[in-house]
């Protein structure tokens, strides 16, 4: 029965995007007219590009799952039962039904919050703050459902903690922080036309690769149908986002955009069971994350701003750059800048007055010191190719590699 469900629910997302393809353009005046519009700062004549239009397909996602809450339910065996011959309540699956609510109104919150973002620029500890807090709901219907707090040892760990563990209230520390991770972790690599999309479409697609395979090998058969439930539409909507976000963009999409990507994955790998692995889908991001730690802590100065500088004369990406004195940064900011430096992983050069010049630490900088000056269509094309190889590298880790290292004794 549950293939009929996720049958209904492929044939709502198809609608989905439809209705999203119709909708982009004809919000875009509104937008603008709104004063939600920004310039793209990597084009020649600099055009203004209506933004934060990742409510409007937050707000389709919704309308889609919304449709779709008693469909799971009408195909439950137990629950039809229950409603034709009038039988015992309890026989409805309210544990299931009560998983599903919390997960839309987690959305509902990062999709709200994300677009009071746009409009009030928050400050990054708010960006922190409001994340655990959307989060609430599903750690309240996990330790109602599940509370299971447990983790699995790998076989060179087990002489010393023995085959599982109890960490208690650390797993819903470490799922806090997730949430918080999956949300902010799209947004800080971002900037440049389809890379917040594209990254985001690519997750989603393998998430649900990973879910098929999983169904195929008939693992935890309930979580991974659940993940389905919410990953087609998410990828319908986005996959017709990426049509108007890609580059030239015709829209931006906003800090909304990325908070409802994150909590949206950060749903389903909790609500799933599948948090780690989802974590190695956020290689990229996590990568990004420690190459931006020196800034993100402000042990090197950071701008608010590190896009990449454009150059119009050759419609070419340059990196953009920080500087600071080696001496005026405090001992920790040393070491992390001399690392990088003696393994090459920033460009380094020092002015007469001694000053140091060097590139803002993200991923997108990154791939202009390796290579150099390079158009805007190809980063975002290198760094979606990096997104796919981890994939890869993920699947890899998670079936070859995990089934050697917890292989049962």
């Amino acid at each position: 029965m549950s293939g009929v469900a996720i049958a209904i629910n492929a044939a709502i997302s198809t609608a989905a995007y439809c209705m999203t393809v119709r909708m982009i353009p004809r919000f875009r005046e509104m937008f603008i007219k709104a004063n939600l519009f920004g310039k793209d700062l990597c084009k020649k004549d600099k055009p203004q590009v209506p933004e934060s239009f990742g409510v409007l397909i937050g707000c389709v996602f919704l309308v889609s799952l919304f449709l779709f809450i008693p469909i799971p339910f009408a195909f439950d065996e137990a629950a039809a039962t229950d409603a034709i011959t009038g039988g015992k309540p309890d026989t409805f699956p309210h544990d299931k039904f009560v998983e599903l609510i919390a997960a839309l109104l987690s959305i509902c919150c990062m999709i709200f919050l994300g677009f009071a973002d746009d409009v009030l620029d928050l400050r990054w500890r708010h960006k922190l703050l409001l994340p655990t807090i959307a989060t609430l709901p599903l750690l309240m219907v996990y330790y109602v459902n599940y509370n299971s707090t447990t983790v699995i040892m790998p076989n060179f760990a087990r002489d010393l903690f023995g085959t599982s563990l109890n960490i208690g209230a650390l797993y819903y520390v470490f799922m806090g922080m997730l949430a918080v991770f999956c949300t902010n972790a799209i947004n800080i690599l971002a900037g440049i036309n389809g890379l917040e999309v594209g990254q985001s479409l690519i997750i989603a697609g393998s998430i649900l690769l990973f879910n098929a395979i999983e169904l195929m090998l008939g693992h935890q058969v309930d979580s991974h149908i659940f993940s389905i439930y919410f990953m087609l539409p998410f990828l319908a909507t986005t996959l017709a986002l990426w049509k108007f976000n890609k580059y030239p963009s015709q829209v931006f999409v906003g800090d909304t955009y990325c908070y409802f990507a994150g909590m949206t994955f950060a749903v389903v790998g909790i609500l799933g069971h599948f948090s780690k692995t989802l974590l190695l889908f956020f290689l990229p991001q996590i990568l990004n994350f420690l190459y931006s730690t020196p800034q993100l802590f402000h042990f090197v100065p950071c701008p608010r701003h590190r896009l990449p500088q454009y150059d119009s004369k050759t419609d070419l990406l340059h990196i953009s750059t920080t500087e600071f004195r080696l001496e005026d940064l405090n001992a920790p900011g040393r070491l992390m800048v001399t690392v990088l430096r003696n393994l090459r992983l920033i460009s380094w050069h020092t002015k007469a007055d001694g000053v140091v010049r060097t590139n803002n630490l993200t991923l997108i900088n990154f791939v202009l010191v390796v290579f150099g000056p390079v158009h805007e269509r190809v980063v975002t094309q290198m760094l979606m190719g990096l997104q796919v190889l981890c994939t890869l590298i993920a699947l890899t880790i998670r079936y070859p590699l995990a089934n050697y290292f917890y292989a049962k004794t």
